[in-house]
């Protein structure tokens, strides 16, 4: 079995053409564009096999057209099964950060740069559902692939396949790309949440008036931890397109907490203690308190908001990281 995969191994890097991950925008020259017949296209060729038999046996001019008719067509589907792969461009879009447990979004851009539609270009990733592409003809398309996650840290993407069977199904290109993409992977919000510690004293107390409960002050975008009762329903209902949204509130006295690595329980192991601090800053962000992290060797000061909201759970995420 570890022959078989060295081999796949092997293969998949001369069929790259270079190295992974490749330099962008990746064009898939001709050298990269493989065809092979289907089933179909086997099972083809030996009807044909047969016909020409037949004919020559019966002498019958009008099988001998017909055989060449077809085998004509089999020839001709082969270029055009190539030339729907071929020249094609690559370029990453977007992937961004998930928890653990959800899906990793890799966003890639095809560049259709020929007068001639791209049809039925099937994308996949190794283990993953196919999905469907129709590029119009000097254009471009955004695609987006879903890799199922596991495990915190960064979660490169895998060799990409594209195959084709276009236009009759006798032939099948295909290539391989393995773009420069990765995505964070945070860890998944524990189910039990640390306490939600008040200001030490020596941090200042309370931060004066800030984001609380009490009156409607705005909105924000939709982060997965918030609680459902804070979603803007109303505003996702008039932009069935839009992405969710959630309702910001003024009053209170906000609140400094403060999340430490070392005043968890010391029975938890590692994975378990990050995941219960990501729940603690999840849910810091969603009731709009400021928050603090510590880590063994890394200390994040009070601050709110999106950007330290992702800045706290990256370094979850990357702590120790595997």
């Amino acid at each position: 079995m570890n022959l078989v995969a060295t081999l796949q191994e092997q293969f998949f890097r001369w069929a790259l053409r270079g190295t992974a991950p490749e330099a962008v925008p990746i064009r898939l020259t001709r050298h990269r564009v493989y065809v092979l017949p289907t089933r179909f296209g086997v099972a083809f060729a030996l009807m044909l096999l047969v016909m020409l038999i037949a004919a020559i046996n019966y002498d019958l001019a009008l099988a001998y057209a017909l055989v060449f008719l077809l085998a004509g067509l089999g020839v001709v589907s082969i270029f055009h099964s190539f030339r729907n792969l071929a020249e094609l461009c690559i370029t990453p879009g977007r992937s961004p950060p998930t928890f653990a447990g959800a899906d990793a979004r890799f966003s890639l851009i095809f560049d259709n740069p020929s007068a001639r539609a791209r049809s039925a270009i099937r994308l996949g990733l190794s283990g993953q559902p196919e999905i469907e592409l129709e590029i119009p003809p000097q254009d471009k398309l955004e695609a987006t692939l879903r890799l199922p996650t596991r495990d915190r840290g960064w979660l490169a993407m895998p060799r990409l396949r594209l195959a084709t069977v276009y236009p009759l199904g006798l032939i099948r290109a295909w290539a391989y790309a393995a773009p420069a993409m990765r995505c964070l992977v945070y860890p998944a919000p524990h189910a039990l949440a640390p306490p939600l510690c008040a200001a030490r004293e020596d941090a200042g107390g309370a931060l004066g008036r800030g984001p609380g409960l009490e009156d409607f002050s705005g909105l924000r975008q939709h982060h997965p931890a918030d609680p459902l009762r804070h979603v803007a329903w109303k505003a996702a209902a008039r932009t069935e397109q839009g992405p969710l949204l959630t309702k910001q509130f003024d009053g209170g006295e906000a609140q400094q907490v403060w999340l430490d690595f070392d005043a968890l329980p010391a029975t938890a192991d590692l994975e378990t203690r990050l995941s219960m601090l990501a729940r603690g800053v999840c849910d810091a962000q969603a009731r709009g308190l400021a928050c603090a992290l510590r880590l063994p060797g890394l200390a994040l000061a009070p601050a709110r908001g999106d950007a330290h909201y992702a800045a706290c759970l990256a370094a979850l995420a990357l702590h120790e990281a595997r």
